[in-house]
């Protein structure tokens, strides 16, 4: 539940705060907070419960969800005019590595703030506390969270019966709050505040459902059908009761302690074990957050769609444990950087909610497309569902860019440009590719011949291949016949060709490699080529399918990695003659990124005990 529901779980700390007390403060009136209450309430209701739990969670990608996901399965379908939709969730992944470098900074903050109401002499510690943690959250990273992990679930299940209980005990004595279940009182508010007022409200609103879109992002590790139970059974009630709570308290007239409402519920006695607690889950919180940027990189880097970086393992028997440490690093400074330039959560609140508004939109329209290419849903149906959902998407996304010039420009901005990261570097390896490819070299029926007639050295030499090689008629790869050139027309015995493709599914079922057999003899050795199929969500360890294949009968390999050598090629981007200025600006940020990308033979895990050698092959993108 922890890694689920942390984000949206740990909102009450902050939402009702920012309505009331926050930029654009709505005043505490009775219609006003019955009103307001209830466009939380339906919010979290249409938003959570009715598009994530209902519909988008029906889009699995091979039981996986998440932005890539919905990536992979719209680029299943090669028909045209979906172009713009990959594009599209390409920004929503964008944005939401910026809502990463949010959500910590404002959980915590949030959290630690209460310590405020015990005593105002805590004031001024409030942020290098924050920041304290949050050095501390990110430095374990590197140690994995298996061991701390165990202890997540009681923590949250302690944490939602706590605020649903202090949430409970105010609707109890000011009963009248149940009038915010009507959803009229929420539209009756927003046409009193009048056009500029309302969106404001909205800004503030949206912050009840942050969060909300991991849901589907955690699908594949802990299924639909347990995130639907746990959601209906604890999640919902106890976020309606708090929420309910906090507005009963303000209906109650009781002086509002430090503008933190949430707070003010907790009995004196316990305010100190609340402010550790409500700390713990906001960790938990910003955990779960941060190992989902982990992933989310690794998928896009997979894709295609991201620099090769480095990536730790920290469980033997878990894959899905990493650690990525230029993602631990850069997070760790954007977190931060916000505590220091905003200083409280009121303030933070103010540059929070863009991208998660535009992460939400982009799902909609996403699904749509899902919905009629593998639903089969008829057009009228589609409308009638996913536009007004869009339409709610849509209006949280106005209110939120009121945002903009408040702080809402810093992690758009950071979605932004990693968006074009994405966007760039996947137009330099299509056009590698494509340049790669159209150099003139042998074909494989010439190599092959060549192998019959010339002197053989005994090694078994791995080259790798950015194509698959199916037919004699094949060119071979540009790295072979600069191979051939600096043999000085000696050739190794065994000679394997070696491809790795990732597929847009997030694991693959079927065979983990392909063999195609060109030549082999037991005097002249052999001549393979292998295609090696990873998902999105796998681990591309090369050398380890390496190993495997030492067993395979039409392939002389030895089992022991010393006894190979795996060739690999660095292209050297250049522009063409012809390139405009926009290309060569492109370029230049595609050479930037190569330069901070891991090597493809330490990607696909050629470790120490594999001889390497890497050669530089010159290319022109136009």
């Amino acid at each position: 539940m922890g890694v689920v529901y942390g984000d949206i779980g740990t909102s009450p700390l902050y939402a009702v705060n920012e309505v009331f007390f926050g930029h654009g403060a709505v005043p505490s009136t009775k219609e006003n907070v019955v009103g307001c209450i209830s466009l939380v309430l339906w919010t979290i209701t249409l938003v959570v419960l009715f598009k994530y739990l209902l519909f988008v969670l029906r889009a699995d990608n091979d039981g996986e969800g998440g932005t890539f996901a919905l990536y992979g399965l719209v680029h299943k379908d090669k028909r045209r005019g979906l172009g713009f939709l990959l594009w599209i969730l390409m920004l929503a992944a964008g944005l939401l590595f910026g809502e990463g470098i949010i959500t910590p900074a404002i959980s915590v903050l949030s959290a630690v703030e209460g310590l405020k109401i015990v005593t105002p002499t805590f004031d001024r510690v409030v942020v290098p506390l924050t920041i304290g943690i949050l050095s501390g959250l990110f430095l374990v990273q590197r140690q994995g969270t298996a061991k701390v992990g165990r202890v997540f679930g009681p923590i949250i299940l302690c944490w939602f019966s706590s605020i649903g209980l202090f949430g409970a005990l105010q609707v109890v004595k000011h009963p009248e709050i149940f009038a915010a279940l009507n959803p009229l009182r929420g539209l009756t508010v927003l046409r009193s505040l009048g056009p500029g007022g309302s969106l404001r409200l909205l800004g503030g609103v949206v912050l009840a459902i942050t969060g909300g879109e991991a849901l589907y992002a955690d699908m594949g590790h802990f299924g639909r059908r347990p995130i639907r139970l746990s959601w209906l059974s604890l999640v919902y009630p106890s976020l309606i009761a708090s929420y309910l709570g906090q507005g009963a308290y303000l209906l109650g007239g009781a002086p509002v302690v430090n503008s933190n409402v949430f707070y003010s519920l907790v009995p004196d006695v316990l305010l100190v074990p609340m402010v550790i607690l409500a700390t713990c889950a906001t960790v938990i919180a910003s955990q779960a957050l941060i190992s989902g940027a982990f992933s989310l990189a690794t998928q896009a880097m997979a894709l295609g769609l991201f620099p090769r970086l480095h990536v730790v393992h920290t469980h033997q028997a878990h894959a899905g444990q990493i650690y990525v440490p230029f993602i631990n690093w850069a997070l760790y400074v954007g977190c931060v950087s916000l505590v220091l330039k905003f200083g409280s959560s009121t303030n933070l609140a103010a540059a929070y909610g863009l991208s998660v508004s535009g992460v939400m939109l982009s799902t909609s329209i996403a699904m749509t497309a899902v919905a009629h290419l593998y639903w089969k849903w008829s057009w009228p149906v589609i409308l009638a569902v996913f536009v007004p959902l869009g339409v709610v998407d849509a209006a949280f996304l106005t209110a939120n860019s009121l945002k903009f010039f408040e702080g809402g420009f810093i992690p758009l901005g950071l979605g932004v440009m990693l968006f074009g990261v994405m966007t760039t570097w996947r137009w330099g390896r299509k056009a590698t590719f494509a340049a790669y490819s159209g150099k003139r070299t042998m074909t494989m029926k010439e190599l092959i011949a060549l192998k019959e007639s010339a002197t053989l050295f005994d090694r078994n030499a791995i080259v790798m291949v950015p194509k698959p090689l199916r037919s004699v008629d094949d060119n071979s790869p540009a790295l072979m016949q600069l191979l051939w050139d600096r043999w000085g027309g000696i050739l190794p015995k065994n000679l394997i060709f070696v491809e790795v493709v990732h597929r847009k599914v997030p694991y693959v079922r079927d065979a983990r490699y392909h063999v195609t057999l060109f030549q082999r003899s037991s005097d002249r050795g052999c001549i393979v080529s292998v295609t090696m199929v990873f998902g999105f969500m796998e681990d591309p360890n090369v050398e380890r399918v390496l190993e495997d294949l030492a067993g395979h009968h039409e392939i002389d390999l030895p089992a022991n990695p010393h006894k190979w050598i795996v060739h690999a090629s660095q292209e050297n981007a250049m522009p063409a003659k012809d390139a405009g200025a926009f290309a060569r600006t492109r370029l230049r940020l595609f050479s930037l990124l190569r330069q901070i990308s891991t090597p493809a033979y330490y990607y696909y895990g050629l470790g120490d005990e594999v001889q390497l050698s890497t050669e530089i092959l010159p290319v022109r993108l136009k």
